[in-house]
């Protein structure tokens, strides 16, 4: 076990995590990185004094540049969340009939596919990596299919190259959620490499964020161009004419120079949220627990999601540390296909399928606090609470 002052908790670019006790009245389970607020007041004034406020701003237009670059990305889009990001995606391919998805998720993930009228159908997901379960997507797949919405869950790359093998095989197209994986990379490789369409959100709960904001990655001129146009209510600028039916998913400057200012932070940033995650890890693998298998070469370390023995120890365990000013989540819980509405609105068309790995992970699973300025001491602390409750 880590010991406070242990040396393996500072990196080789001394980036060290903070021994600082927290001022504040409780830890959340995430908390918005924050840049220097003299920096970001340096770019207000540059936009008080250009009065360009949104419309493809010069702060859009530079932080899509700086990000494609970052990532390593050829078709880089920006929009205003991640939530119009999967709805463009869906309209943009001319998606039709049903998809499959995973039901371990936020709601984003499936309203998107209401809101489109499309059906989900819901494939269990794998047990050790928690995301979406080919065996599963391959035996759900009926005439109507006509793609497949993967998430890579808590940043954690699907088995893309199986995904996309079903999909050709079947002629399907297939869309993947990243919200949660900014730049992370599968053999490295960028994971937004793959797919027809992938999406990203910059909420203020995400590793990197531009307070609201998402993104889509594409690998097609076509595709991308009518992204565009879609994104700004089917305008074509140089026509000056609406020639498809749009929307209005522009980002704004505001939100375009949060994102300059932390993506200035954000490999600082991630290595000590990887600095936390072992500690946690490190701490707690002697329990009864159990941590996602991370599939990627390159990680985020955006979440901290442990399964516990079962229902009863999670909720024992949530408890208690919420009774001491520490709010864990139950994320994801419970599944999407178990939301009253959608239960309702599909007339229990997916009760027939088995989801139980789904069940059965969403039942245990709990986040645990993790963010930059989350200090050592607080670590410890929850670490130390839940040993006492599960040893």
């Amino acid at each position: 076990m880590l010991d406070l002052d242990s040396q393996d908790l500072e990196s080789e670019a001394e980036i060290q995590i903070s021994t600082e006790v927290s001022n504040e009245n409780h830890i959340n389970v995430t908390l918005p990185d924050l840049p220097d607020i003299n920096e970001y007041v340096h770019y207000l004034e540059e936009i008080w004094d250009s009065k360009w406020l949104t419309n493809d701003g010069q702060f859009v237009q530079l932080l899509e540049k700086k990000l494609k670059e970052f990532m390593g990305l050829k078709k880089f889009l920006l929009v205003s969340n991640g939530t119009l990001a999967l709805q463009i995606a869906l309209k943009v391919l001319n998606i039709k009939g049903s998809v499959i998805t995973t039901p371990f998720t936020f709601a984003a993930t499936t309203n998107s596919l209401l809101w489109e009228g499309l059906n989900p159908i819901f494939a269990d997901i794998h047990p050790e990596t928690f995301n979406i379960d080919p065996r599963d997507v391959e035996r759900k797949i009926t005439p109507d299919t006509s793609a497949i919405m993967a998430v890579h869950t808590y940043g954690n790359p699907c088995d893309v190259e199986v995904i996309e093998e079903i999909a050709e095989d079947k002629d399907l197209m297939v869309i993947y959620d990243g919200a949660h994986a900014f730049n992370v990379q599968y053999k490295n490789r960028s994971i937004f490499s793959y797919g027809d369409i992938s999406t990203l959100s910059f909420h203020a709960t995400k590793a990197f964020h531009t307070i609201e904001g998402g993104a889509l990655v594409t690998h097609d001129l076509e595709v991308e161009e009518k992204i565009k146009l879609i994104r700004n209510h089917g305008i074509d600028t140089s026509l000056e004419e609406v020639i498809l039916p749009g929307t209005n998913a522009k980002m704004n400057e505001f939100q375009a120079i949060m994102g300059l200012c932390n993506l200035k932070n954000i490999e600082k940033n991630i290595q000590i949220r990887k600095l936390i995650y072992e500690c946690y890890v490190e701490n707690l693998q002697d329990l009864d627990v159990k941590f996602q298998k991370i599939q990627a070469s390159q990680y985020n370390y955006a979440y901290m999601p442990v399964c516990f023995e079962d229902e009863k120890t999670r909720n024992q365990v949530q408890l208690t540390l919420s009774q001491r000013g520490y709010y864990p989540r139950k994320y994801f819980y419970p599944l999407t296909a178990d939301f009253e509405y959608f239960k309702n609105k599909s007339n229990d068309l997916n009760r027939k399928y088995d989801l139980k790995t789904a069940t059965d992970v969403s039942n245990s699973i709990l986040c645990l606090p993790l963010y930059p300025t989350l200090s050592l001491v607080d670590t410890y602390k929850i670490i130390n609470i839940i040993r006492e409750v599960v040893s």
